[in-house]
């Protein structure tokens, strides 16, 4: 998206509000309730808090580097910034990952609503809860038009923004009234094993593995568009918080709805909530208490929501990439701009053949591609809080339109949060996106080599934390209790607190590896502050909100 205009003008907090729910409200809504529920039982509703709390703390400590440094697809360049290229790339590339999945996974979603359909040919969509080979074709086709809309316009579709989003939000209103209308049985919330049949981990699973850390990713667009507000530094966290609370207050009734709506005799028919799988939760629980007008409108959204949403992530993606190759670790063809439309095409090429992959390969359903894809997400919030820590100690001298209270206890605090959250995603995804994520060592290693880079052990020195923090996530996942998907080997209770103290020792690494990296001079010239040096650019700044040091 071009936001030149926006620049110019200034963003309004209500603007900024809309664009975080936009973003917050795409596949989410459609599948997270039925998902949270099968995985955690009426608990899902912990689940949705916890969520929210530590979507909540990651997002503060973005707000302050966001507002600092109002850069587009900032979140690839903040280890770059902090402790120079190789971290630069490692995070850069898992940000890149995170985002360009979003893309074909919202068109899964819509694609699994098709399956809703009376048409014969829509019922063959999905079989057993995958998606069929017509179902990805169908996705296929769904992500290619899509793509192909923001291929020539993005800026058209984002002046839709607004009324996409108050589409968005509607939706899911009328449809938690209809559910509840219909008839609400309260006994569903302590039938079959209670309150939280599958036990206390499952709740933290669902915080990780169903959806719920997915639907609340939205604040990223927040934090990218912040620096365009009017007011930065009130702006930013009012926005975040607004969009936050009004997301978790949407989620929680719909989640309420779900539990209460599904018919008692369903769920004894199920064997309890492990049993209720649904292909597309709204849409089937509606045309099984015969609400039809409630049904066409959840397939209307179902088209809405998602597509509605990949706009962001078309043009977020997009402008990963182009940071990518602007730092030279992608093809430099990549971050090429058409001088007309002002898109980097390149860079979107790149992102549809991704797209088409992960398609091609796991995407068959929106279940088993949203469990990786928020763990993805966990590796690509790690560098917030830890770019505080950093920056505070390196560039006090930094203009920060909001500055985070109390950074010196929240910053530790998120990373470990985050840590858990990772684990919580279970064996194996998380030794999937250590994999993918470490991929990008070899190839940093290779293209140092091709630019004359001979002393790599300098280069990867403020790195090593990162590589060292997978690999010792991974192991303890697979080692970890049974109940998050690993060998048992590490009992229940002490697991968690073995990643959340060793977390704390990774952060402290990190934050020590950035302040060496400034001393060695490898992150180069900072792109806020040698703007700020020059005359011309000599402006006055919003005051700075909140207070407290690392």
């Amino acid at each position: 998206m071009d936001l030149s205009a926006a620049n110019r003008k200034g963003l309004s907090l209500f603007a900024l509000i809309m664009i975080g729910l936009g973003s917050i409200f795409g596949s989410g809504w459609l599948f997270g309730a039925g998902q949270a529920a099968q995985v955690a039982g009426p608990a899902a509703l912990v689940a949705w808090v916890i969520g929210a709390i530590f979507i909540g703390m990651i997002a503060m400590s973005y707000a302050e580097v966001g507002a600092a440094y109002p850069l587009p697809g900032a979140m690839a360049r903040f280890g770059s910034i902090s402790h120079g290229p190789v971290l630069g790339f490692m995070t850069g590339w898992a940000v890149w990952i995170a985002t360009a999945s979003l893309i074909p996974i919202e068109a899964i979603a819509g694609t699994q609503y098709m399956s809703s359909w009376s048409f014969g040919w829509a019922r063959g969509l999905v079989a057993d809860g995958r998606l069929t080979g017509t179902g990805i074709a169908t996705a296929l086709l769904l992500t290619v038009a899509l793509w192909l809309a923001c291929y020539w316009s993005v800026a058209l579709l984002a002046r839709a923004n607004n009324l996409l989003t108050l589409v968005k939000f509607a939706i899911p209103v009328l449809a938690v009234a209809a559910l509840i209308a219909s008839g609400f049985h309260t006994g569903n919330f302590t039938a079959h094993g209670g309150f939280a049949p599958n036990g206390w981990s499952a709740v933290l699973t669902a915080v990780s593995a169903s959806g719920v850390v997915f639907a609340f990713n939205g604040f990223q667009a927040v934090v990218n568009l912040g620096g365009a507000a009017k007011n930065p530094g009130r702006a930013i966290p009012l926005a975040l918080v607004g969009a936050l609370s009004l997301g978790l207050l949407i989620y929680l009734a719909l989640q309420v709805a779900f539990l209460g709506a599904v018919p008692p005799e369903k769920l004894a028919e199920a064997g309890g909530w492990h049993g209720v799988d649904f292909a597309s939760p709204f849409a089937d629980l509606a045309k099984l208490l015969m609400l039809h007008w409630v049904v066409t409108m959840l397939q209307f959204g179902a088209f809405i929501s998602p597509n509605g949403a990949n706009i962001g992530n078309v043009a977020s993606a997009a402008y990963l990439a182009q940071n990518l190759a602007e730092t030279g670790f992608f093809p430099k063809k990549i971050a090429e701009v058409h001088p007309r439309y002002g898109v980097a095409r390149p860079a979107m090429w790149l992102n549809l053949g991704f797209s088409v992959l992960l398609l091609l390969t796991v995407g068959h359903s929106w279940e088993a591609l949203a469990s990786v894809v928020s763990a993805a997400m966990v590796v690509s919030y790690l560098m917030g809080p830890i770019a505080v820590g950093v920056f505070r100690r390196t560039k006090p001298e930094l203009p920060r339109p909001f500055r985070l209270p109390a950074a010196g206890v929240l910053c530790p605090v998120t990373f470990a949060f985050a840590a858990c959250a990772l684990y919580w995603s279970k064996w194996p995804n998380t030794g999937k996106v250590a994999l993918l994520t470490l991929v990008s060592v070899p190839i940093a290693a290779l293209v140092l080599r091709r630019r004359g880079e001979s002393d790599l052990r300098r280069q990867f020195a403020p790195a090593w934390w990162m590589a060292a923090f997978l690999l010792w996530m991974a192991l303890l996942s697979s080692l970890g209790s049974t109940q998050f998907g690993g060998h048992g080997v590490i009992p229940g209770g002490f697991d968690i607190a073995l990643v959340a103290v060793s977390a704390l020792g990774f952060y402290f690494w990190a934050v020590r590896a950035g302040v060496a990296a400034h001393r060695e001079g490898l992150p180069g010239p900072d792109p806020v502050l040698q703007d700020a040096a020059r005359p011309e650019a000599d402006t006055p700044r919003p005051e700075p909100v909140g207070a407290g040091a690392a």
